[in-house]
């Protein structure tokens, strides 16, 4: 089953893992360097200052104090990212993925600095999950998808339309406080434009 994941996908989901293990022994340093801080952050006893890398890195990195967060990102990472590789192809999916990593990012920075709170770091893979799981909508309208709970089936644009709204509810009431519900939604959104943009390069 692991050599039938295709080989970006394969590739990234071990990237992460491995990442998951190092920031189980280098304490707060991963946090600090490669998670996402606001980019009005400062060196302080609770925060870090914002560095251009972490527009990448930090969607390689999880919450080191459980196995919920990697477990389900990889698991959808899993679970759609190698049909979506092998429609794309490796180059454009691995550059769709990034899109989406970075289209989070910015769209959590701006949330964080609209909301003006206290410097908090964003980590995780869930704005390039979330781009995923648009990309598979769009490429497979009606597949039936099966919820986990509950275990309703559903066409595919269907699931990737309520998952949005749904992201899109819970970020303005504020519901599920530490989870980064407008960096999923940013992914989603630079997928979406990534994708409307490729096809307008080909008529």
């Amino acid at each position: 089953m692991w050599q039938a994941i295709a080989p970006v996908t394969r590739t990234l989901i071990i990237i992460n893992v491995v990442m998951y293990g190092v920031q189980q022994f280098t304490g707060t340093w991963t946090l600090e360097y490669l998670a996402l801080w606001p980019w009005d952050s400062t060196a302080t006893a609770y925060s870090a200052p914002f560095e251009f890398w972490q527009l990448v890195t930090y969607g390689f990195l999880h919450d080191p104090n459980g196995l919920t967060h990697i477990f389900f990102n990889m698991f959808a990472l899993f679970m759609f990212g190698s049909e979506i590789e092998r429609s794309m192809g490796r180059s454009k999916y691995l550059s769709y993925y990034f899109t989406c990593v970075v289209g989070a990012a910015v769209a959590q920075m701006l949330v964080m600095a609209w909301l003006s709170g206290p410097p908090a770091p964003t980590m995780g893979a869930s704005g390039a999950v979330f781009g995923i799981l648009l990309a598979f909508g769009v490429a497979y309208p009606h597949r039936r998808i099966v919820l986990l709970i509950p275990p309703i089936p559903m066409p595919a644009w269907l699931f990737v339309t309520l998952y949005g709204l749904l992201e899109l509810m819970l970020g303005v009431f504020g519901t599920q406080q530490g989870v980064a519900h407008f960096a999923h939604l940013g992914g989603m959104a630079a997928g979406f434009i990534l994708i409307l943009y490729w096809r307008h390069a080909h008529r």
